[in-house]
């Protein structure tokens, strides 16, 4: 739980920091096309160039970045586990029983760790750690403003994706706090079978049902407190504006995935089925 980095700003002055936010949201969504355009040996290996070079800009350590993906590390090893025992192809390499191992299965599983990775760094770059909550809701709010006319609440809309994302690196901390305090009373979360594990849990949900109830409650009085009324007559202490980084990103992002498709097209590595 640590490791969770989703709503964690990581201050600085980078070039990415400095690029407008709705400009950062539209390069989060072009990068996870650009993860989905991959499907040979080299288009990824251009992809992993090209996460490198933003971790590189952004000025985040690596070790920082690293942790982002520990709280997916299940998701990556059942997901490998899957593509190699349920591809099927023409290169047999094992065979055990039920169990065949296919040479398309092991790419496949490769493939699948790099999108995965490649996917989680790229937009927690884009959105979270360059980009403030208070920038990401300004950002958010005027790309969805043509929503406006449909009578669509965008503010609303907004404001709440980004107390969610924010309280979530919270909620993680509470969660291990109850956690090592049932520790200390003596309950055990490793061991036994799944229904004792199951059981377990319930003197952790409890709790942390009850304290995010509470900071909602918190949250809800010190907005009354501070006038607040949704986005109605809202100004803004600082104006979003886009410069000619912020084009120039989004057009060598857009380069980058057509690139990847005519990389696709290389046939040497292995490739996608």
């Amino acid at each position: 739980m640590r490791g969770m980095t989703l709503g964690q700003y990581y201050p600085g002055t980078s070039p990415i920091h400095r690029l407008d936010p709705r400009a950062k949201i539209i390069l989060g969504i072009l990068a996870i096309v650009c993860s989905f355009l991959c499907k040979t040996l080299f288009s990824f290996c251009l992809l992993e160039a090209l996460v490198l070079l933003l971790v590189i800009l952004s000025g985040i350590p690596p070790k920082l970045l690293i942790r982002a993906l520990r709280p997916v590390l299940f998701i990556l090893l059942f997901t490998s586990l899957v593509n190699i025992f349920m591809t099927r192809g023409k290169n047999l390499l094992f065979e055990y029983g039920i169990f065949h191992i296919y040479e398309e299965g092991l790419w496949n599983a490769l493939f699948m760790i790099l999108r995965i990775t490649s996917l989680i760094l790229m937009t927690s770059i884009f959105l979270t750690y360059t980009t403030t909550p208070i920038a990401l809701t300004d950002g958010l709010e005027q790309l969805l403003s043509p929503l406006k006319k449909l009578h669509i609440p965008v503010h609303d809309f907004a404001m709440m994706i980004t107390i969610a994302m924010r309280f979530i690196p919270t909620l993680a901390e509470e969660t291990e706090r109850i956690m090592n305090a049932q520790r200390a009373r003596g309950v055990n979360f490793s061991t036994g079978g799944l229904i004792k594990r199951v059981r377990s849990l319930i003197p952790i949900l409890i709790p942390l049902f009850v304290s995010a109830f509470n900071r909602a409650f918190d949250l809800a009085n010190a907005m009354e407190c501070r006038c607040y009324h949704g986005g109605e007559g809202r100004t803004r202490l600082k104006v979003l504006r886009y410069n000619v980084w912020d084009f120039v990103a989004i057009l060598l992002l857009i380069g980058v995935g057509v690139g990847l498709v005519f990389a696709n097209r290389l046939t040497f590595g292995g490739s996608i089925l």
